[in-house]
This record gives C-alpha cells, sequence and structure tokens, in this order.
C-alpha cells in the first residue's frame, strides 16, 4: 500500500520516537562550503606537509629579532677576524660552519648567513603578503565593478587591465626603481631600508592586480544574471550592497586561490629585482643579494649560496604546493 507524502513522515516519526531531529541525533549534520574545503585540506598529504612548513617560515621571520637574540649575531653585524685575510674566505671547513655559525659566514663581508637569511625571509614575506594583499583587493575592486556595471565602465577598466599588462615589468621596475630613491633620496649613498620595502611593495601592487581582476569580472559576470542577484535588485538594494554582499560573497573561493598563488610570485619577483641590484640596498637581508653575492664563490664555498638557494626553492615551492590543494579543496566537482 502506497503511502501519501504527509503520511510517510508521520510514520518516520512514530519509527523514530517522534523525535523530529533525528538525522541530527544519528550525526547527520549539514556542513558550509567552507567546512567541507576544510575537510578536503586536511584528508590531503600534500596540503598537510605544505601547510606546516609554510607555518614553519612565517613563525621564523616573525620571530627574527627574538631569534637574534638568542643567537646572539645581529643581520649586520660582521666576524672579518674569521677570514683568510688572503682572499676574504671564511676559515674551516664548509664556509665555516660551526656552533657560533651554523651556516657559515659571507666570504669578504664576514657576515652570519643563518642570521642574514632569517631576516632576508621576514622581508621577502612582508614584501610578498603585502603587494598580494594591495593588488588582490585592487583587482576585486575593479573586477567587481566592471564585471556588473558593464558598459563603459567595463570597458575603461578593461582597456586599463590590457595597457598594464602590455608594459613590460622588469623594464619598468629597472627605470622606475633608481627615479625614485633619485627624487627622494637624491645622490645619498645611504636609502632607508623601509623606503625600498615600500617601494617594492607599491610596484608589485601596480603590476600584480590585473589577473584577479580578470578572473573577478568573469565571475562576476557569469552571476550578475542569476536569481538571488534579481532579487536583490528588485527588493531596491545599493551599489555597495549588490557588490560586496551578493556578489563578492559567492566568489570569494577563486579570490582565496589567486592570492594563494600571487604571493610565491612576488617573493620570486623581489628575489630576482634583487639579484640584479634593483629594489634593495645592499644592506638589506635579501635572498636574492645573498645568492648574487654567492656566484663568484660557486667553487670556493658552495655553501654560500646552497642554504639561500634552498631555503626560497622550499619557500616557493611548499605556496605553490598550497595553492593548488586550496584550489583542489574549494572546487565542490574535485575528485581530491
Amino acid at each position: 500500500m502506497s503511502l501519501s507524502p504527509i503520511e510517510g513522515v508521520a510514520l518516520a516519526e512514530i519509527e523514530s520516537g517522534g523525535d523530529g531531529d533525528a538525522p541530527r541525533s544519528r550525526g547527520v549534520v549539514g556542513r558550509s562550503p567552507g567546512q567541507l574545503a576544510l575537510a578536503r585540506l586536511r584528508r590531503d598529504r600534500t596540503a598537510r606537509v605544505s601547510a606546516a612548513l609554510l607555518v614553519f617560515f612565517v613563525v621564523v621571520a616573525l620571530v627574527a629579532p627574538l631569534l637574534s637574540m638568542v643567537y646572539g649575531v645581529g643581520p649586520g653585524q660582521d666576524f672579518k677576524d674569521k677570514l683568510d685575510r688572503c682572499c676574504g674566505m671564511p676559515l674551516g671547513y664548509l664556509g665555516g660552519i660551526s656552533g657560533e655559525h651554523w651556516f657559515g659566514l659571507e666570504p669578504g663581508t664576514g657576515r652570519d648567513i643563518f642570521i642574514r637569511m632569517v631576516y632576508g625571509l621576514r622581508t621577502s614575506l612582508l614584501i610578498a603578503f603585502s603587494a598580494a594583499v594591495l593588488s588582490t583587493a585592487l583587482g576585486v575592486t575593479l573586477g567587481v565593478v566592471a564585471g556588473y556595471l558593464g558598459g563603459w565602465v567595463d570597458a575603461v577598466i578593461t582597456w586599463i587591465t590590457d595597457l598594464v599588462l602590455a608594459m613590460p615589468f622588469l623594464i619598468i621596475a629597472l627605470a622606475l626603481t633608481p627615479t625614485l630613491v633619485l627624487r627622494f633620496y637624491g645622490q645619498r649613498a645611504a636609502v632607508p631600508e623601509a623606503f625600498g620595502v615600500a617601494m617594492l611593495i607599491g610596484i608589485f601592487a601596480v603590476f600584480g592586480w590585473t589577473s584577479t581582476a580578470r578572473l573577478v569580472r568573469g565571475q562576476v559576470i557569469a552571476l550578475r544574471e542569476r536569481e538571488f542577484v534579481e532579487a536583490a535588485r528588485a527588493s531596491g538594494a545599493g551599489l555597495g550592497h549588490m557588490l560586496f554582499r551578493q556578489l563578492l560573497p559567492n566568489i570569494w573561493a577563486p579570490i582565496l586561490v589567486a592570492f594563494s598563488l600571487a604571493v610565491p610570485q612576488f617573493i620570486t619577483s623581489e628575489a630576482a629585482l634583487a639579484f640584479i641590484g634593483v629594489g634593495l640596498s645592499e644592506e638589506t637581508p635579501s635572498f636574492g643579494r645573498m645568492i648574487f653575492r654567492s656566484l663568484r664563490y660557486l667553487e670556493t664555498d658552495p655553501m654560500y649560496v646552497f642554504f639561500p638557494g634552498v631555503t626560497i626553492f622550499l619557500l616557493v615551492l611548499a605556496f605553490n604546493l598550497f595553492g593548488d590543494a586550496l584550489r583542489d579543496a574549494l572546487d565542490p566537482k574535485s575528485s581530491r
């Protein structure tokens, strides 16, 4: 005998003892998309390992002054008395590695490589995270506005995006950096470290927002004709409410993935500019500067290039692997 839907519900309640929350009591609880993504990340071994490595690097960068205090060596302190007077090479084995200097000393300057790397990690992460935040915020704002309003606003923003993409980043950075230094400090030899860091963050933010803007614009164009947007528009919602309360919460997943992949891009860009002597001063700890100086000592002191090279490789690899795992976790169609 077939039962009507109402009778079926009543029978189910009777069998469950009249408890309307039977599914909840049996542990069947709905989860939000964020909780599902977090569960996928926890099951992904690559995500766990890369996240642990990133947390380690971030903690080291944050406690750099404390590490310097415990280690007993500052980033600008030199130990030229432990260098060969003839060639300026560190005394001892493997570039002067010892209990006092865990990664050895820099040839020529006598500075401690370990503490320079700790502060170089701090510099790289500060520049990369700050530039990623600014470029993502700018790209999201322009992309949402262009995708929702359309018309001439979309045309203008798209034209500006194409214009920025057409500019050669490396050539502009090479020309703009020394120009800004001369504009604010003239011929002075000493340029504050904060100015160099802020200048790189600004340059990266100006040139790094285009990919996020294009991504967000495409997502908004796909959403602006959906039923919930039409309903909010019909109820008299303002422009700000439509952009940041209706559309933006529905595209946070690709934005988060774009941010996670932009950070390693800025890390390598900062290292590349520092390698060719653009942006940061010689006194500012930087992986790019260390790798550039180590090239002349590849045969005599290979450990000088080994430690900073492996560290920046692991840092960028961890960010890329975590970004890929995050993209798979946020994709509801992913099989992982």
